[in-house]
């Protein structure tokens, strides 16, 4: 292609796209983002788009296709669901104050693995990104949501630990390094059974000084704080993935404030094909929650707490005085069904701690997000004075640990209305009462609107013109507008603006005027109001690991209720732990079979294993 003959516009599109070969450009242009060549091919055929064509200065036009800006996220979703990259290029500055050609930039590249809008989220699963770093010492694997901010990271001998860490994820998309791709693990496999893309990542990523460099500057720690010292496979996986994240996202990223590293051995192993066939959290055939134990288990009331419990079940613990706390906790809540219930009913209407910080922290947040924080904070007084009576180690745990953070509350009831609007940019977010330069744009305002009524009252009068209305349109402002049918009683010092099929819009002299003054101040009071807001959002963001670890909390509650509830309505037993390699079991009732059987049929079961002996009874 001779980019020389074509136009600025798509010279500068194709030099954008050099930037980003592995993924589908979206191009802004005024109210929508276009697509072309190659590009406009592959995503009229993924969202069944009409493919057109555009004059780029060649004798051929370029095929093109585009979607309205404000419903971005959706088409994104779909082709990233579908396994592409979309690359996001925005308009840097505003077009009418561009000399020349418009300033655009890539501000985001959206990725399986780092997805952060609501419609391409499952909100009771973790959306992890998983990095793997491979030499011939072993395996680093790290495993980060960018939705939630959880960032954990370990080490794998072999292929089928990091398969069993695969299994335990279930990630969205994989970063590696080269020696990954060819150690002998079959990625096909890889990609066809969990689903996923694997990017390759260049080798600078992995140079030891810039990881150790990028982790200790994002943390603010050494190695040693964030216990990554001589843990060189975790490190440059954990590195890896934050450089990814980085270079995707474009943004601050202060959410994910902690980095954990685990030992597969904290929990119990579940290899892959366990795993499936156990049907924990997914049927064999149908890949449906219905028919699994987390179908029977899940009475959770939050997104945060349905992640947690889906946790674990795929993770069980192994050690006896966290197994020990764990059922303490659910005993009590059990024996305390009333107080129960009234947490859970506070539970119902707390929001997604987690994912609202992230688009909090990533300043995606739009009015409507801090209202549903607000909301949730409302409800942690109730819970936490709930907590207060019960004597569990676990449950005076989650009592201190929840923060109330009425302060934040507090500042976001005096600063948002009640019903705000869903864009920060259009006005009509701020109380009036917070800000006493926006109160008097407010004022101002309010005032327009009588002067209008007032105008289209008087000349009314003047003109005889009974029918006479003063309106506002986006593209001509203010006008007076008047049906054909009086149009011989118009006066002289009417400028006419528009015609109309059935009438004429005219402006005057006082009309201008008033045009000025309002909208005037309404631009200054919607920049202003956008302002305010980003000062409220941002103060939230610099609460993060308060926030994170109250959401912690939450989530560990709402597990703690959900299985209590299931533990009393299917009248379970509490399991006594032994550590003699003997399972006995009396009137056995499996969890699922029970439920999927109709009528009460099932027969209860003994079951009986030990380590001394070859052979089970049941």
């Amino acid at each position: 292609m001779a980019e020389k003959k074509l136009s600025p516009m798509m010279t500068e599109y194709l030099e954008t796209k050099k930037q980003y070969p592995d993924c589908l450009l979206f191009y802004r242009i005024g109210d929508f983002y276009e697509m072309f060549y190659e590009d406009a091919k592959t995503a009229s055929s993924v969202l069944d788009l009409v493919l057109t064509g555009k004059d780029c200065g060649q004798a051929e036009r370029a095929p093109m296709c585009g979607i309205p800006f404000h419903a971005a996220d959706s088409y994104v979703t779909r082709l990233v669901n579908a396994g592409y990259k979309v690359a996001i290029a925005e308009q840097l500055e505003d077009p009418k104050l561009a000399k020349g050609l418009v300033k655009r930039g890539v501000i985001r590249v959206v990725t399986p693995g780092t997805q952060t809008a609501e419609q391409g989220l499952d909100e009771t699963r973790n959306n992890f990104l998983m990095s793997i770093f491979y030499d011939a010492s072993g395996f680093g694997v790290s495993s980060v949501d960018v939705s939630t901010g959880e960032f954990l990271t370990t080490t794998c001998a072999g292929v089928k630990e990091v398969l069993d860490e695969l299994s335990r994820f279930q990630p969205a998309e994989i970063v590696c390094n080269q020696a990954f791709m060819i150690s002998g693990v079959d990625t096909d496999y890889m990609k066809d059974r969990f689903n996923l893309i694997i990017t390759e990542l260049e080798d600078s990523v992995y140079k030891d000084e810039a990881a150790t460099k990028l982790l200790e500057e994002h943390f603010h720690a050494t190695l040693q704080g964030i216990g990554l010292q001589d843990r060189d496979l975790a490190r440059l996986s954990a590195a890896a993935a934050l450089s990814y994240i980085y270079d995707t996202q474009k943004n601050t990223v202060a959410h994910i404030s902690n980095i954990r590293y685990y030992a597969s051995s904290q929990y119990m192993i579940i290899d892959n094909a366990t795993q499936r066939n156990l049907e924990l959290t997914e049927t064999m055939r149908e890949k449906k929650k219905r028919g699994t134990l987390l179908w029977v288990l899940d009475k959770t009331r939050t997104a945060m707490g349905a992640r947690m419990l889906r946790r674990f079940i795929e993770q069980p613990l192994i050690n006896r005085a966290q197994i020990l706390a764990r059922q303490d906790a659910i005993e009590e809540l059990c024996s305390h069904y009333i107080d129960r219930e009234e947490m859970s009913e506070y539970l119902n209407t707390v929001y997604d701690f987690e994912r609202l910080l992230g688009k909090i922290c990533y300043k995606t947040a739009n009015p409507r997000d801090l209202l549903a924080f607000k909301q949730s904070l409302h409800m942690l007084p109730d819970i936490r004075q709930e907590l207060r009576q019960f004597k569990a180690p676990l449950l005076q745990e989650v009592y201190e640990g929840i923060d109330e953070m009425q302060e934040l509350y507090q500042m976001i009831d005096r600063a948002i209305v009640e019903d705000p609007p869903v864009s920060s940019r259009d006005g009509g977010i701020i109380r009036k009462g917070y800000h006493e330069e926006a109160d008097r744009y407010m004022e101002s305002k309010l005032n327009g609107k009588q002067w209008l009524a007032d105008l289209e009252q008087r000349e009314r009068e003047r003109t005889g013109i009974k029918t006479l209305k003063v309106k506002f349109n986006r593209i001509f402002g203010y006008c007076i507008e008047v049906t054909n049918t009086f149009k011989d009683l118009v006066p002289s010092d009417y400028i006419r603006k528009q015609t109309l099929t059935g009438s004429e819009r005219y402006t005057t002299d006082e009309l201008e005027k008033l045009q000025n003054e309002i909208l005037g101040a309404e631009e200054k009071l919607h920049q202003l109001e956008y302002e305010l807001f980003c000062d409220v959002r941002d103060t939230i963001a610099e609460n993060v690991q308060r926030i994170q670890k109250t959401s912690h909390y939450v989530a560990l509650l709402d597990c703690l209720i959900s299985l209590s509830k299931v533990a009393t309505s299917s009248n379970y037993c509490r399991p006594e732990i032994n550590e003699e390699g003997r399972i006995d079991i009396k009137d056995g009732r499996h969890p699922v079979i029970e439920k999927l059987i109709q009528d009460g049929m099932f027969v209860a079961n003994d079951t009986y294993l030990d380590d001394a002996q070859d052979r089970i009874a049941i």
